[in-house]
């Protein structure tokens, strides 16, 4: 098995836009909101472009002060990209979300690295970087669920109890999803890509139960941090009755 990975061309990029054309042309046709895709699509590819060139500095630095303000930057925009759905918002809402991720995301960061890993320094941005934002992405699309489900709840009267549970067992779905369909449906992206750079799937295996548990935990714990703020007169109570 040899350990590289096929270049892709510049231009053959183009192939991989076909399905996102096709797409396009959908919205289009069904006089959907294409421009909300359209500026989806262009900032994916100018994001991806410009943080192709800041992770080559990254990469090469060693500062654990750089690597941690990336860290702070990453929380406080997925932060604020997690309570999009909702039409009111405030500093509060936003404090609150970018707490209950903070805790959920960085406890969960802290055991793999040091408990898993082992990553030595513990700011190798190559490792850290790429686990962290996996990490941040997927509790920020949890949360991002269990808000817009319990604040969809409580505003039709629903009691916090109610609303807590709809909205905490709404957020995992796509992840329970994808324990049920991994090894059957589909190979996750981590497990993926090791695979295509030749390493050994019995390798890649372990890393993607890692990744799997790690995700899970990560949002279960910040979706649970956040609906417990939402607990009016919460008092003493426990996040789990």
């Amino acid at each position: 098995m040899t350990n590289s990975i096929y270049d892709i061309p510049v231009p053959f990029l183009a192939v991989a836009m076909i399905p996102l054309v096709i797409v396009m042309i959908i919205y289009i046709r069904w006089a959907l909101p294409y421009k909300t895709l359209l500026d989806a699509t262009a900032r994916m590819l100018i994001q991806l472009i410009l943080i192709g060139f800041v992770l080559i500095y990254i990469f090469e630095s060693h500062s654990p002060w750089l690597v941690t303000g990336i860290l702070s930057f990453m929380l406080m925009i997925a932060s604020w990209i997690a309570i999009r759905p909702l039409t009111l918002k405030s500093p509060d809402l936003y404090l609150k979300t970018l707490a209950s991720l903070s805790i959920g995301c960085l406890s969960t960061l802290i055991l793999v690295i040091g408990g898993v890993i082992r990553l030595s320094p513990w700011h190798e941005p190559r490792y850290l970087i790429p686990i962290a934002g996996m990490i941040f992405a997927n509790a920020m699309n949890g949360l991002s669920l269990a808000i817009e489900r319990f604040h969809s709840e409580t505003e039709r009267n629903i009691p916090y109890i109610q609303a807590r549970n709809k909205a905490y067992q709404a957020c995992l779905i796509p992840l329970l999803n994808s324990f049920f369909a991994v090894g059957l449906v589909s190979l996750p992206g981590m497990m993926t890509g090791q695979i295509l750079a030749g390493v050994s799937p019995l390798i890649a295996v372990r890393y993607q139960i890692v990744v799997m548990a790690m995700l899970l935990g990560a949002t279960g714990i910040s979706a649970a941090i956040y609906l417990a703020w939402q607990r009016p007169n919460r008092g003493k109570d426990p996040i789990i009755n």
